[in-house]
C-alpha cells in the first residue's frame, strides 16, 4: 500500500520487508526502522540490534500492540500515515499509472506470442552452467552495451560484476523473481541480497512475480530512477493451458515478466534479466553464489555457475 500510493511522479517512498537486521556499518542515511511487537513477547537479540542503528545515529519508530486483535488498529495508522505521505509528496494515493502500464505491455506480448504461435528465442547476453542447467543473462541493446563496456567482457561473471556497480549511494537494489514462492527459494534470495546490501550499503528488496505488480511494481516503475533491477525468471516444468483461452498460464506468467522489463527499460531503469533453464532451487542457489562473487564476497556453498561463454 505505502510503495503503491507513494511511488509515482519520480518520488514515493518504498517500504524494505524481510531483510535482516544488520550491523549499522552496512545502513547509509537513507533509512527509518520500525519495529512492531506484542506486549511480552519482545526479541532481545532484535532489541540490542535496534538499540545498537540507534547509538550509530539511525532513527528507530517502536510500536507496541497489548495483544493480537490490535493489528487491525496498525491497519488504520499505516493507512492514515499513507493519506498523509501523498499530501506531504503532491501525489494522489489511489491511481496507479504504471501498474496499467505493465498490463499493456503484457496483453500486446501475449497477442504476439499467440498471433505467431510462439516467439523466436533472443540470443543471451551470457551464459553460465550450474548443476542441471543454465542461467542466461538478458538485457536491451543499449544496456547491453553499456555493461559490455563497463565489464570489459562478455562473462556472466563480469556482466553481473558491472550490473552491481551500476548500484550508487542511496539507491536500491530489487530483486524481481518470477518463480515460486516457497522457503528454499526466499532463503537463496535472502542469501543473495543480504550480499548486495553488506557490501553496496543499500536497502534491498525482493518481490515474487507477478503478485508484487500491483504493489512494489509501481514504485519500481514511476517512483524515483534509484532502483537497479534484477530480474529472475524459469522455464516451467509444467504448464496448463488457460480455460477458453489460446494461451498457457505459464505463457501469461512469461508475459507479465516481459512486460514488467519492457516498461521498466522504457522508464530508464537499470534492469538485467537472468534466466534458469534447469532446477529453480539450485539455480537460485547458484545464482547467489554467482552475485557474492561478483562482489568480491566468498561464494560459499553450493557453488556458483562458470562464468564462461
Amino acid at each position: 500500500m505505502l510503495a503503491e500510493s507513494t511511488g509515482k511522479r519520480g518520488t514515493g517512498i518504498l517500504p524494505i520487508d524481510g531483510e535482516a537486521l544488520g550491523a549499522p556499518g552496512v545502513y547509509d542515511d537513507d533509512r527509518i526502522f520500525v519495529s512492531l511487537h506484542l506486549d511480552g513477547d519482545e526479541d532481545a537479540g532484535q532489541d540490542a540490534a535496534l538499540a545498537r542503528l540507534e547509538t550509530a545515529g539511525q532513527p528507530v519508530v517502536r510500536l507496541s500492540l497489548p495483544d493480537r486483535y490490535h493489528i487491525a488498529g496498525e491497519f488504520f495508522r499505516w493507512e492514515i500515515a499513507t493519506a498523509v505521505a501523498g499530501a506531504v509528496l503532491g501525489v494522489n494515493p489511489f491511481d496507479q499509472p504504471d501498474v496499467e502500464a505493465s498490463k499493456v505491455a503484457a496483453r500486446r506480448w501475449t497477442a504476439e506470442h499467440a498471433a505467431r504461435g510462439g516467439r523466436p528465442q533472443e540470443p543471451p547476453l551470457a551464459r553460465g552452467s550450474y548443476p542441471g542447467g543454465e542461467i542466461l543473462a538478458y538485457a536491451d541493446e543499449d544496456q547491453a552495451a553499456s555493461l559490455r563496456e563497463a565489464a570489459g567482457s562478455d562473462r556472466l561473471d563480469a556482466l553481473v560484476a558491472a550490473h552491481c556497480a551500476r548500484l550508487r549511494p542511496r539507491d536500491y537494489f530489487g530483486v524481481l523473481a518470477y518463480v515460486e514462492r516457497c522457503e528454499a527459494h526466499a532463503a537463496s534470495l535472502a542469501r543473495l541480497r543480504h550480499a548486495v546490501r553488506d557490501a553496496r550499503r543499500v536497502a534491498t528488496t525482493v518481490g515474487f512475480g507477478p503478485r508484487f505488480l500491483h504493489s512494489t511494481g509501481q514504485a519500481f516503475k514511476g517512483g524515483a530512477n534509484s532502483g537497479v533491477f534484477l530480474q529472475v525468471t524459469c522455464d516451467d516444468t509444467r504448464d496448463l493451458r488457460v480455460p477458453n483461452h489460446a494461451s498457457t498460464f505459464g505463457a501469461v506468467k512469461k508475459a507479465q515478466a516481459h512486460g514488467d522489463v519492457a516498461v521498466l527499460t522504457e522508464r530508464g531503469r537499470r534492469v538485467l534479466r537472468l534466466h534458469l533453464t534447469g532446477p529453480v532451487g539450485p539455480g537460485l542457489a547458484a545464482l547467489a553464489g554467482l552475485v557474492r562473487r561478483a562482489l568480491g564476497l566468498p561464494a560459499g556453498t553450493p557453488d556458483g555457475p562458470a562464468g564462461t561463454e
